[in-house]
């Protein structure tokens, strides 16, 4: 009988410990949402019109059957205001699912842009007209935190 209580007890505390800490888990403020992949671009002076039409043209159509083959969410082209001349004064923004459907789809990726795009070679020619009229100063990998607790 002794022994019983003992284990009822032992049971009760245990569940106990788990019940509080499985609700510090839900109780936090926010939580990860989708991953953005930035790329920061100088467009050489008096370029701009050349590298718009190459985002409009080969880098949309891209990003588009990279959309429609659910490889990434969306995507956006932000104008960035520079303050000194090295600076970037744009960004080509990616969104994905997450890390892991991003890693995940690296091979599908890859397939899309190849048959956008054309293969290895067409991709390196194009890479490099491209270096005459902008310079890629980084690339950053960013989380949305949305500011809610997980669930709502």
């Amino acid at each position: 009988m002794k022994m019983k209580r003992i284990a009822i007890g032992s049971f009760a505390v245990v569940l106990m410990i788990a019940a509080i800490s499985v609700y510090a888990q839900v109780n936090r403020p926010y939580h990860n949402g989708t991953v953005w992949n930035i790329s920061f671009i100088r467009i050489k002076p008096g370029m701009d019109t050349a590298y718009m039409n190459y985002l409009a043209g080969s880098w949309k159509a891209e990003q588009e059957a990279q959309k429609k083959d659910g490889n990434i969410l969306s995507y956006k082209v932000m104008s960035v205001e520079g303050h000194t001349t090295g600076e970037f004064n744009l960004m080509l923004m990616t969104e994905y699912k997450n890390l892991a459907t991003m890693e995940a789809n690296e091979d599908k990726s890859e397939a899309v842009a190849q048959k956008v795009v054309g293969n290895d070679e067409t991709q390196m020619k194009g890479y490099n007209d491209r270096l005459a009229i902008r310079e890629i100063i980084g690339d950053r990998l960013a989380r949305e935190v949305i500011l809610e607790p997980k669930g709502r």
